[in-house]
């Protein structure tokens, strides 16, 4: 059984988020600030967290980089504001996936349901999601059984998103799962490698069915799985 820690002030959102994980199988812990979630998170070794951006003492984005400077955790953040930073330095920190409240607590089951099964994923050599099928030591390519001719930045930037589907990568996370470190002036160059990977991999890439954009964030490969 599998555990997970919620975070969050408000003890009704809280109950509620545990009532459903519970009952979809896992063991949850809650906290409900900052500095207990760093306590929790030593204490009871947890498979997952999901961590409200607004808490009191510490709030989640000082708590996720707590946590990105030991270990790869995975993070659900949980977030009442609209302003699309959050969400943004959130993802640059290193969480998994966002929900923005009020949110439905079926959703955020089958998120942590999603980000467990990417984690997962990540480390095979061989990755296949949907009728993508990626062979990473002999960084081959195929879709629907045919192959399909990548360069090696292509062929790192679709192994990073395909091994992980459905999360949302920010470009400078992409650029550095390719070059080791992210600088801001190249940004823009992955835009330029996502559109050469659509025009071999998508039957149409203006309406892309596996490489997918996120508005104001990044990109993330489809996940089609229930």
């Amino acid at each position: 059984m599998k555990t997970i820690l919620v975070v969050d002030d408000e003890p009704k959102i809280a109950a509620l988020a545990r009532d459903y994980l519970e009952h979809a199988g896992f063991a949850v812990v809650t906290a409900g600030d900052g500095r207990a979630a760093i306590e929790a998170v030593g204490r009871s070794r947890p498979d997952l967290v999901v961590l409200d951006l607004g808490l009191p003492i510490l709030d989640g984005l000082d708590v996720t980089r707590q946590i990105r400077r030991d270990s790869s955790l995975p993070i659900v953040m949980l977030t009442a504001r609209d302003d699309e930073i959050d969400k943004l330095v959130g993802l640059e920190l290193g969480a998994d996936d966002y929900l923005t409240k009020p949110f439905s607590p079926r959703e955020l089951v089958a998120r942590v349901k999603a980000v467990l099964r990417r984690v997962e994923a990540v480390g095979r050599e061989i990755i296949r999601s949907g009728d993508l099928t990626l062979d990473v030591p002999r960084m081959r390519t195929e879709i629907a059984g045919r192959p399909v001719e990548l360069t090696s930045t292509e062929f790192q930037l679709l192994a990073t998103m395909a091994a992980q589907p459905g999360r949302i990568f920010t470009r400078s996370q992409l650029l550095n799962a390719v070059h080791g470190v992210a600088f801001e002036s190249y940004e823009r160059a992955i835009d330029t490698h996502i559109k050469n990977i659509r025009r071999k991999l998508e039957p149409d890439p203006r309406e892309p069915r596996h490489v997918l954009t996120v508005y104001g964030v990044g990109y993330r490969f489809a996940d089609d799985r229930p």
